[in-house]
Order: C-alpha cells, then sequence, then structure tokens
C-alpha cells in the first residue's frame, strides 16, 4: 500500500552573513539578523493560524546557526490540539555546501585565495581546499531529503534547511535533464517548498515526488 509523505523543507530567514558577505559554514555562521528573525516569527504565526501543514511528525534542521534559529522560533507555530511544539532535531546532512577552507572568508577574499569553480562547466571541482564539489552537495542533499522521506513515511516532516539543499531537491526529484548542473534557483528566505512523496519501502515499486509548491513566502 502507497504511503503520503510530505516534505516541507523551510529556508532559514535572513543571517548575518547573508547581508555581510561571508560565507556561512559552521565558522562563519552567526545567526539570523533582526529582520531574519522578524521573517521566521511572521511564518510561525502563519503556521499556527491556518494549520495548513496539520500535524508535524518531526521538525529537523541543519546544524547551521540560522537554520537551528529559524526552527527554534518556528517550533511554536507547529503546536495543535493534543500535540505540543516538536523538538528540533539538527543534522549536518542537511547543510548548506561545505565550503573547507572558505569558512569564514567574505566572497571576496575567497575569489583572490582560491580560483573560483564554475560549475556550470566543471561541477566536479570543489569550491575550495576541504570543501564540495557541486555534484558531491546535490547527491549529500538528496540523499538526507530521501532518508527523511523513509524515517518518517506517511507522516509530515518540516526540515529547516537551505537554498542549495532545495535546488538539489529539484535537480534529484523532477525530471531535469541530467547535463543541467544548476538551475539558479532564488528561493526566498523563510519560504516553504513542500514536497509529496508517494511509494512503500525503499525500492518499491512507484515510488514518486510530486512537487506541491515552490518559495511559498506569503505572509498572511
Amino acid at each position: 500500500m502507497e504511503e503520503l509523505t510530505r516534505l516541507v523543507l523551510v529556508r532559514h530567514a535572513e543571517a548575518v552573513c547573508n547581508v555581510t558577505g561571508v560565507v556561512g559554514g559552521v565558522r562563519g555562521c552567526t545567526g539570523l539578523t533582526p529582520s531574519g528573525r522578524a521573517q521566521a516569527e511572521r511564518l510561525a504565526v502563519r503556521l499556527a493560524r491556518t494549520g495548513e501543514l496539520g500535524r508535524v511528525g518531526a521538525l529537523c534542521s541543519s546544524v547551521l546557526p540560522r537554520a537551528v534559529e529559524t526552527a527554534r522560533i518556528l517550533s511554536p507555530g507547529l503546536e495543535g490540539p493534543g500535540r505540543e511544539a516538536p523538538e528540533v532535531e539538527a543534522d549536518c546532512a542537511l547543510c548548506e555546501l561545505h565550503p573547507g577552507a572558505a569558512d569564514g572568508l567574505s566572497w571576496d577574499e575567497l575569489l583572490s585565495r582560491f580560483e573560483a569553480p564554475d560549475w556550470d562547466v566543471d561541477p566536479s571541482k570543489p569550491i575550495a581546499p576541504g570543501g564540495e564539489t557541486w555534484t558531491g552537495f546535490v547527491a549529500r542533499a538528496a540523499a538526507a531529503l530521501e532518508r527523511l522521506v523513509e524515517v518518517y513515511q506517511g507522516q509530515t516532516v518540516v526540515a529547516v534547511t537551505h537554498a542549495g539543499v532545495i535546488e538539489a531537491s529539484v535537480l534529484r526529484f523532477l525530471p531535469v535533464d541530467s547535463r543541467v548542473a544548476r538551475l539558479g534557483l532564488h528561493t526566498a528566505h523563510a519560504s516553504l517548498t513542500v514536497w509529496q512523496h508517494r511509494g512503500g519501502p525503499e525500492g518499491a515499486a512507484g515510488r514518486r515526488w510530486l512537487l506541491e509548491r515552490y518559495n511559498d513566502a506569503a505572509t498572511a
């Protein structure tokens, strides 16, 4: 019997590293701006008011401060009758592309110290020494999302993550030409991208993904 699982991807709210132009890995990320906290709070109010996500089985996030902080603000908005606000489960596999030696540098410093890869030409080059390639990142991020669907089969799971992870989901879960390395999506801060997944256990026939909505940043 097929089960419907909903995977709700939330891009984190505006972060300090976004507005200061810093590469925001584990060293470079210092959390949300005041504007970002307000964005996350508005989304939490919306979700509490509308109840549009229904019963949420789990709330996950990447381990980066901007995602964890967003998830903690959203958590009260996921309460409902007979259920408490979910605890945040942090998972490094949901992080943005790991920047290696570029972590904490400004983007200008990254370009001056390292040869910036052109991922539209060769997505197999790392962003910096010790960092991920684009192809490696997409594979890692998509696998992390697929694991969430396996673990929370038949439920709704919310994952607060990053623009790159959301792009990876589109590249892997929709029939995108395999020769296309990147899509150049502009996913808004504190927006929802919702996937429906139908299928049984891993390897079962008929597994499929449906994109329910992308980049939903409505505040009302």
